[in-house]
């Protein structure tokens, strides 16, 4: 893995959530929007669309804290396509619940939205061409490392009310092969609808790849380093993380006390047995890694200093502040995924096709991982203006191409909001750096990314845009307003900034 690499083109991107999709609808979808999104990035040549990740999302409406690490979000289905394609007829559109407005994702209604979609494809589903059937059931035979157990998982949730799989009947949470195999006897047609939702959403997600790959448009994905506790993935494998027989947290995840939090942050997700996983050859972690490569072109791995040493904290802690640090096998891991990838012609330009998510404090021993196996780490222009001729986020102090800057991404204040909360000391520090009076904060944050030597540069919808804090899409450490941000032009209005964007992206020779 250390052996020379092609250099990589000098591109740009945006990042820009589906949810946040215009539309008729309650939720941006795979539909008409995502489509002319994508021509419009590739008429003035923006060669990245960075998305979040495409998972169900947990009652926050949070991608991140996902039931399933290998399914798609039922929000992002598109029901006009449908109904083009005859799987669903406009009595069904016209049926679906109603949002009050579409100016923002109406987080309470998509689930009754998901699940009225679902019973009116298995309503139809009868009906279907024999090529359809013959297609679906294919797809099924593909995905049963996965899909099988999902459709189960989202059934089981649903019947116990949605409890977290460790409350349910003994027999259910332990999986016993007979609860299952009669499950799939008296619950075949929920698990149908649950199986139909995923092959629609694959279909739409695939054209959506293709026409991107028309456009010479890379789909940059996003993945959690952990999977929820309740969540397909611990239900069906709890031999791969630290819990008790019953179910509950022996460690839990989190990130130890800092200058922004005297006692950490608590995740509450389950630590990896790292030891299970390497006796097994890793093949989860393939396997879910596999499954993004399906879907994206390019992936951000979040967190990616725990593939070196993770913090752990007793699982019935209420802080984090009682963690330690314990060795992960990240080179073994990523070693195995380089052989896997190049096998499958998935290196590009003799590299993994990942991004390390390589925020906060990070060791020498981190950087030594990311650098061994040459994958890009990331940079955030807002955290730069501290006054510290040292600070890694000056853009002086980005050196080399092997970086994605950004001027924020979905946790941070848009570019105005944040400038909007500078004092006026901070706001001379960043005129001094940047050499420019301050007129236009997120174009001239932008402007210094594109100026970088580094591969790749991104930024969020909202900062072409210049909205304030009022478009902000996450705050970390909160639990409620997030996820709901959305735009409410059609994607035409957004030619002037995306125009712009090229532009000033071939000034600085990326194409």
């Amino acid at each position: 893995m250390n052996h020379p690499h092609a250099p990589a083109r000098r591109r740009c991107g945006v990042l820009l959530h589906p949810t946040a999709l215009p539309g008729p609808g309650p939720c941006g979808t795979f539909g008409a929007a995502a489509r002319d999104w994508i021509d419009l990035l590739a008429r003035h040549r923006i060669g990245l669309w960075q998305l979040l990740p495409l998972a169900p999302t947990d009652s926050t409406g949070s991608p991140y804290s996902s039931p399933s690490g290998s399914a798609l979000n039922p929000w992002l289905l598109d029901g006009d396509l449908l109904e083009q394609e005859g799987f669903l007829r406009s009595e069904d559109l016209q049926a679906l619940p109603v949002p009050e407005s579409t100016e923002q994702v109406d987080l309470e209604l998509m689930p009754r939205r998901a699940a009225a979609l679902a019973a009116a494809l298995a309503r139809r589903w009868p009906d279907q061409s024999a090529a359809s059937h013959a297609a679906f059931a294919a797809w099924s035979r593909r995905q049963r490392s996965w899909l099988p157990d999902h459709c189960r998982y989202m059934v089981l949730r649903d019947q116990e009310g949605g409890r977290p799989w460790w409350q349910w009947p003994r027999s259910l949470a332990l999986r016993d092969r007979a609860c299952l195999r009669q499950l799939d006897r008296t619950m075949a047609g929920p698990l149908l609808e649950q199986a139909l939702l995923q092959w629609q959403l694959q279909r739409q997600w695939e054209a959506l790849r293709a026409q991107a790959h028309r456009c010479d448009v890379d789909l940059v994905g996003d993945l959690p380093f952990y999977v929820a506790h309740d969540s397909t993935d611990v239900w069906c494998h709890p031999e791969l993380f630290s819990l008790n027989r019953d179910g509950s947290l022996v460690e839990q995840s989190g990130v130890p006390p800092d200058y922004f939090s005297a006692t950490g942050q608590l995740w509450g997700t389950p630590v990896y047995r790292w030891s299970r996983h390497l006796r097994s050859g890793f093949r989860w972690w393939l396997a879910r890694l596999g499954r993004q490569f399906e879907l994206f072109d390019r992936l951000r791995l979040d967190h990616f200093r725990a593939l070196q040493a993770y913090w752990s904290v007793p699982g019935g802690d209420d802080t984090a502040q009682n963690g330690r640090w314990c060795p992960s096998p990240g080179t073994l891991l990523l070693g195995l995924l380089w052989i896997r990838c190049r096998l499958k012609g998935q290196l590009r330009d003799g590299r993994l096709p990942l991004i390390a998510e390589d925020l906060g404090v990070i060791t020498p021993a981190v950087e030594a991982l990311r650098d061994r196996f040459a994958l890009p780490g990331m940079k955030i222009l807002q955290f730069a203006f501290n006054g510290d001729d040292d600070n890694p986020y000056l853009p002086a102090n980005i050196q080399g191409p092997r970086w994605v800057v950004y001027t924020g991404t979905h946790d941070n204040a848009t570019t105005t909001g944040w400038w909007q909360g500078l004092g006026d000391e901070e706001r001379r520090r960043v005129e001094q750096v940047l050499g420019v009076t301050i007129t236009s904060p997120a174009w001239q944050l932008l402007e210094a990314a594109l100026a970088t030597e580094a591969e790749l540069a991104v930024a969020p919808v909202q900062d072409l845009l210049e909205r304030d804090d009022s478009a902000r899409f996450n705050t970390p450490g909160t639990s409620s307003g997030n996820w709901t941000w959305r735009l409410t032009d059609p994607i035409a209005s957004l030619d002037g900034p995306i125009k712009g964007l090229g532009e000033m992206a071939r000034h600085h020779q990326r194409c």
